[in-house]
């Protein structure tokens, strides 16, 4: 995530202080990481990171759990892509390719749920323009979309979405090949991360050829507790 945000622009960066910092976080979409010294946070300190994921050390969950009104496990699991797999055939009239910026109206037209899938670039236009996603098109309609979701110097992360209605056709599973072929070509290694409970997630990844590396934690932050201060917001 830290180096998709250096790359691209999309996400912000926090520290608890601009000169010689203690703790930074690094936010993207509604994901961040947080390091440093624990001991340096302040209860009010976090509150940026309200209603994000929070990947970072279980020395700092006293002070997220004094920071925010919950603050939930969630057990996820890494995966990389280590099996070739075969491209699926998709329907007649089912055309899967690159997205392109003039792809962003389209992209757009998702259901609103799958508006997580454009958030790590700033929103449909930013994926479109990114290079970095396939999509399977009925005429103008996006009917599934795979991306890098995270695009990082040795990894990147792959997300996929399938609109309401266009499941169990395979089309995600067309997105995901063409787009993990991509990601190999230029030289990166795909990775997946999904919950444990997501069974339709691991059966897809599996299917494209991700084998488990290693399950880890994070942690779902509700709302922020009313305190006074905030992280300063690097420059």
């Amino acid at each position: 995530m830290a180096a998709h945000v250096l790359a691209t622009g999309h996400g912000h960066w926090w520290t608890d202080r601009a000169d010689r910092p203690r703790v930074l976080a690094v936010s993207c979409g509604d994901h961040a990481l947080l390091a440093g010294d624990p001991t340096a946070v302040t209860p009010a300190e976090p509150a940026p990171l309200a209603r994000h994921h929070l990947d970072t050390t279980d020395r700092f969950l006293p002070s997220l759990g004094a920071a925010f009104e919950q603050l939930v496990p969630w057990e996820r699991m890494l995966c990389i892509r280590r099996a070739g797999a075969v491209a699926p055939r998709v329907p007649r009239g089912v055309t899967v390719r690159r997205l392109v910026p003039g792809d962003a109206p389209a992209l757009a037209a998702l259901d609103p749920a799958s508006a997580w899938i454009h958030a790590t670039w700033g929103g449909p236009a930013g994926l479109a323009a990114s290079g970095a996603a396939w999509a399977a098109f009925r005429r103008d309609r996006v009917l599934a979309v795979a991306c890098s979701r995270f695009l990082g110097s040795r990894y990147e992360d792959v997300a996929c979405a399938t609109a309401p209605g266009e499941r169990r056709r395979h089309l995600a599973l067309a997105c995901v090949t063409a787009l993990t072929a991509d990601i190999e070509a230029r030289g990166h290694r795909a990775g997946w991360s999904c919950s444990r409970d997501n069974r339709p997630s691991r059966r897809l990844a599996w299917t494209a050829g991700f084998r488990l590396a290693h399950e880890y934690v994070h942690y779902a932050a509700g709302a922020a507790l009313p305190a006074p201060g905030l992280l300063a917001e690097a420059a």
